[in-house]
C-alpha cells in the first residue's frame, strides 16, 4: 500500500513524472515560465508578451559575451569602464610613458635621499680639531682660497704590528713629513710644496693649548709643528710667505696607508729602481700597483730620492696625483662597496680646521685632483741653495721669487714663477 499522498512517489516526485520511481515512460514537456519585467522596460531578447513579468535571466537565444550586438555588445566582455571588446579586438596597451616617468622619478628620489644622507654622515665624521682663530698677526687675504695640506708622522691608532709593517718606528711625537700649499684661484689652481728642511723663522707665538710664549727662532720648517702643533705651523707659514691660510687639512701615516688600501692600491711607474732601507721602499723599474705600506714607504723615501728633500716632495706630488685620480674613477665613485669604506677611512684619519665644511673639503679635493692631473701649476717653493744651520744642513728660500709667487697668488694671476 502506498502511504504517500496521491500522485507522489516516495522520492517526493509526482507519480506521473519522469525518472526513477515514475510510472510514466515519457518526460514531461518543457514548461514556459512567465517573465516579469517591472516597469515594462523593454528587455532585449524577451518577447513582448512576456514583458512585465519575472525575468529569469534566460532569453531567446542570447549568449553572454556574444549577444545581438555582436562581440563587445550588450552582455559581451568589456573593460572596467564598460567599453566592450570582442575576441578579435586588441586589449589596451600598457602606458609605457607613464611607467617610465614614475620609474625615473623614483630613482631620482632615492638618489637624492641617499646623497643627502651620505653628505650628513660624512660631514659628521670630520675631525675639526684645529682652531685657526688662535693664530696671531694674520696677513690680509687675497683672491681665491688657500689650504695648507700636511702629512704627519703620527702613529695614532697604529698597533705594534702596524708599526712594524709600515716601518714607522716607535716614536711618540709628531712631525710633518710633507707640507703643501694648495691655492684655488680665478686664474687656475696651484700646488706649492714646502720642503720640511727649509730654514725659516719661527715667529713668537702663544701656545693655544700650553699657554706658554714661544720665542722667535731660526729653525727648520717642520720644527714649528713639533713645538706647538698645527696653529704654530700655520702662523710660521703665514709669517714667512705673507699668504693667509684659509683652511688646514692633515693626515697621519696610518690614515694614508689605510686610504690607499681601501681604494685597492694605487699604480705608480718608476724610471729607475728605488730602494731605501729606512722607509722600506724597494721598487724595480717599471709600473707597480702599490698597497698602503708600499705607498707610504715611497712618499717617505728621502735618502734615495733624486734631489734629496726636493726630490721627495716631487715624489709626494706624483703619488698624490695617482691617489686623487684613483679615488675619482667611476669604479670607485659608482661602487658603494668601495666608495664608502674609502670615505670612512679617509675621514676618520683626517684632521681639519673648525671652519672646514664637507663642501669646502670636496672643493679642496677637486682642486688638488685638477692640479695633480696637469690642470694648473705644480711646483716646489723656490730655493736659493743649501745653508748650514744649528739644526744641520737646510734649504734657503729664494725670497725674491717667493715674494713674486705669493703676490701672483694673492692677486689671482697666472703663476709665472718657476719653482725647484
Amino acid at each position: 500500500m502506498n502511504e504517500w499522498p496521491q500522485g507522489l512517489s516516495n522520492d517526493g516526485r509526482s507519480g506521473d513524472g519522469y525518472g526513477r520511481g515514475s510510472r510514466s515512460a515519457r518526460p514531461e514537456g518543457a514548461r514556459v515560465m512567465p517573465t516579469v519585467n517591472p516597469g515594462g522596460v523593454r528587455t532585449p531578447g524577451v518577447p513582448a508578451q512576456n514583458r512585465g513579468g519575472y525575468d529569469s535571466g534566460y532569453s531567446d537565444g542570447q549568449v553572454y559575451g556574444n549577444g545581438p550586438a555582436g562581440p563587445g555588445g550588450p552582455g559581451g566582455p568589456g573593460d572596467e569602464y564598460g567599453r566592450g571588446y570582442g575576441d578579435g579586438d586588441a586589449r589596451p596597451r600598457p602606458n609605457w610613458a607613464r611607467r617610465i616617468k614614475w620609474t625615473v622619478l623614483t630613482l631620482v628620489v632615492v638618489l637624492l635621499v641617499t646623497s643627502v644622507a651620505t653628505y650628513f654622515w660624512a660631514d659628521g665624521k670630520l675631525r675639526r680639531e684645529v682652531d685657526l682663530s688662535q693664530v696671531e698677526d694674520r696677513p690680509d687675504g687675497g683672491e681665491g682660497t688657500t689650504y695648507l695640506i700636511v702629512g704627519s708622522d703620527s702613529r695614532e691608532g697604529l698597533s705594534a704590528e702596524d708599526r712594524k709593517r709600515l716601518k714607522t718606528g716607535s716614536g711618540t711625537g709628531k712631525l710633518t713629513d710633507s707640507m703643501m700649499i694648495l691655492h684655488r684661484g680665478p686664474s687656475g689652481n696651484s700646488m706649492v710644496s714646502l720642503p720640511r728642511d727649509s730654514l725659516i723663522t719661527i715667529p713668537e707665538f702663544t701656545g693655544s693649548s700650553s699657554g706658554r710664549r714661544i720665542p722667535a727662532q731660526q729653525q727648520k720648517l717642520n720644527a714649528a709643528y713639533a713645538i706647538e702643533g698645527p696653529e704654530l705651523l700655520v702662523r710660521t707659514v703665514e709669517y714667512n710667505t705673507g699668504l693667509k691660510i684659509d683652511h688646514y687639512a692633515e693626515i697621519g701615516f696610518g690614515g694614508f696607508a689605510g686610504l690607499v688600501d681601501s681604494l685597492g692600491g694605487v699604480e705608480m711607474c718608476f724610471d729607475k729602481p728605488v730602494k731605501d732601507k729606512n722607509s722600506g721602499a724597494d721598487f724595480q723599474e717599471g709600473c707597480h700597483e702599490l698597497d698602503g705600506a708600499q705607498a707610504l714607504a715611497f712618499v717617505r723615501n728621502r735618502y734615495n730620492a733624486e734631489g734629496g728633500d726636493l726630490g721627495r716632495t716631487k715624489n709626494q706630488q706624483k703619488l698624490l696625483s695617482a691617489l686623487a685620480n684613483e679615488s675619482a674613477t667611476p669604479s670607485t665613485v659608482l661602487n658603494p662597496f668601495k666608495l664608502y669604506p674609502a670615505m670612512g677611512t679617509g675621514l676618520d684619519a683626517l684632521i681639519v680646521d673648525k671652519d672646514m665644511s664637507l663642501y669646502e673639503l670636496l672643493r679642496m679635493f677637486w682642486a688638488m685632483k685638477g692640479v695633480s692631473g696637469g690642470d694648473g701649476t705644480q711646483m716646489n717653493m723656490p730655493i736659493a741653495g743649501n745653508v748650514s744651520s744649528p739644526a744641520g744642513s737646510a734649504l734657503k728660500w729664494d725670497m725674491t721669487r717667493v715674494k713674486q709667487l705669493v703676490q701672483e697668488l694673492k692677486d689671482g694671476e697666472k703663476i709665472t714663477v718657476k719653482g725647484d
